[in-house]
């Protein structure tokens, strides 16, 4: 029986190499199988190819019928798949990002914290950042790096070319545009998937309702008390959460401001506004460089966090960042009885 084994395995493996076809090799294993039928039922007992061969007529022919059937069986197998009629798939509905995103944000994807539910959350977040600034050139950079799907930005001031010590999302040859195109320019370079809505116009009572409306997510970041309070205002109003953020020459703080979920709003903190020369703005009293960019990127965390639910916010909380003396605190912030804003 070794021999028979032998020879079929000559037949099938070294076919294969020698590029014999699977019917070329099937009509050898036939008339292999032939041959050791017929000389198991026409040489004598005792003749030495019965001997080498081994088994009997019988055994063979079973053998050889079981491997007749299994190879009919699959033929017909492949004739019915050949006959069988197409069924047209459905296409499955396309995903929310493409390959080239999924990618981008794989950091984001693979946190637990985030995931595809918060990557998806955050390409369906619209959040509005007023000013494009010292603390909106970070934010609004982050922001766009992160997938946040549609950003406004409102600003009406041009760049100058005493803002590119601290303004990153402005280049030297950007002097004399307008900011928010300046940024829109600098975002879309980052990420042209997302959807940048730049407003270049001073915020004011008239539109500051209608323009908060359309989105789920203010941060404030300008320098100047008159904006901060007519954001925070309307934000409270419409139920809107504020990340506020604000700088003075080596200090900067970061506050969510939430009344509609408990907490404080920013007039509840500061009630009003100080009397002039008493807080100079960074024109007056100077801010070093990098300040910005380390409040406004914690600005951008927060913003994160609130869209995808990630970790604890700062609602309530204020954080306080000196950089002269590299230090950080957070106090208690609480709302304030009768405050004229969300009391």
């Amino acid at each position: 029986m070794i021999w028979v084994l032998i020879w079929a395995a000559v037949i099938w493996v070294g076919g294969s190499f020698g590029g014999l076809s699977v019917a070329r090799r099937w009509q050898l294993t036939a008339l292999l199988a032939l041959v050791v039928l017929i000389s198991h039922l026409v040489l004598p007992e005792g003749a030495g190819i019965r001997q080498a061969l081994g088994g009997n007529f019988t055994s063979w022919a079973v053998l050889f019928a079981v491997i007749a059937l299994g190879a009919l069986y699959g033929r017909g197998l492949a004739w019915m798949k050949a006959r069988a009629p197409s069924v047209p798939v459905a296409k499955t509905q396309d995903g929310p990002f493409t390959d080239t995103e999924l990618n981008r944000y794989a950091r984001h994807i693979v946190l637990r914290e985030i995931g595809g539910p918060g990557q998806v959350a955050l390409k369906n977040a619209r959040v509005l950042v007023v000013g494009a600034g010292g603390l909106g050139s970070p934010v609004l950079l982050y922001l766009a790096a992160a997938g946040v799907g549609t950003i406004g930005v409102i600003d009406d001031d041009v760049v100058d070319n005493s803002n590119l010590q601290r303004q990153v999302i402005h280049r030297d040859a950007d002097i004399g545009v307008p900011k928010v195109f300046s940024a829109e320019a600098a975002m879309k370079a980052q990420n042209p998937a997302i959807n940048v809505r730049p407003y270049q116009r001073r915020l004011t009572d008239e539109i500051a309702e209608d323009l908060m409306r359309d989105y789920d997510l203010v941060l404030e970041g300008t320098d100047n008390f008159e904006t901060r309070y007519l954001v925070n205002r309307v934000a409270a109003k419409l139920g809107i959460p504020m990340i506020g953020g604000a700088l003075s020459q080596w200090e900067g703080q970061v506050s969510t401001f939430d009344p509609a979920h408990g907490a404080p709003c920013y007039q509840c903190i500061f009630a009003k506004a100080p009397a002039p020369g008493l807080a100079p703005n960074c024109a007056e009293a100077g801010v070093v460089g990098p300040l910005p960019g380390i409040i406004g990127a914690i600005m951008a965390t927060e913003a994160i966090k609130e869209i995808t639910g990630a970790g604890e916010g700062l609602r309530g909380r204020m954080l306080i960042y000196d950089a002269m003396y590299a230090e950080t605190r957070v106090i208690r912030t609480a709302k304030r009885d009768g405050c004229p804003c969300c009391g």
